[in-house]
């Protein structure tokens, strides 16, 4: 596990470790600011993923606001695909009243995770507690199909994916997937 914050910028506190006092210290040193850099914290984490075997999990906690970064959502969602990262949304609403709500960011949020496979909670369903026991949850009961395309061109083109199961099976079963994969320059799925 990493730590990341992303206020004015986004930055690692804490890199990767198997050692809960250092992310508990990490999470000590979080600080609130005017702005947020949401998608920049985004294509930072999913690259800090890149380079990992196995799963790749975000786990992001936010309200959706971004103010302040350099980063678009586009650009946000082509990383998390690119470095096979699934995002899991934890959103924070402060203001319960759509006057105060960013609710184009709470869309944005809710989007990533469908578009790579993972999924949105609210915090106020529960708090924070609950909304990571979710999280664990839902991954502690999911299944990896994963195939070799045929006669793909390595490039920036993506590759869109789609999933079925056939006949009545299909309500017996929660089916999400990310939305596609880009294929690098040696020609292997990313």
């Amino acid at each position: 596990m990493s730590l990341l914050q992303f206020a004015t910028e986004a930055r690692e506190l804490v890199p990767f470790t198997n050692k809960l006092s250092r992310i508990d210290h990490g999470l000590g040193q979080l600080h609130a600011d005017y702005a947020t850099a949401l998608y920049d914290a985004i294509c930072l984490g999913s690259e800090g993923l890149g380079g990992k075997a196995g799963r790749k999990v975000l786990v992001v906690i936010s309200d959706g606001d971004d103010n302040t970064s350099s980063s678009t959502y586009a650009q946000a969602l082509e990383q998390a695909l690119r470095n096979e990262a699934m995002i899991y949304s934890i959103i924070d609403v402060p203001i319960e009243a759509s006057a105060g709500r960013d609710l184009g960011g709470e869309h944005a949020l809710i989007t990533l995770a469908e578009q790579t496979g993972g999924k949105s909670f609210y915090e106020s369903d529960g708090g924070l507690d609950k909304a990571f026991a979710r999280v664990s949850d839902d991954l502690r009961t999911q299944y990896l199909l994963g195939y070799y395309p045929k006669d793909q061109e390595p490039g920036s083109a993506f590759h869109r994916v789609q999933v079925k199961v056939p006949g009545a099976a299909a309500e017996g079963f929660n089916i999400r997937h990310k939305a596609g994969y880009y294929i690098d320059a040696a020609g292997m799925g990313k």
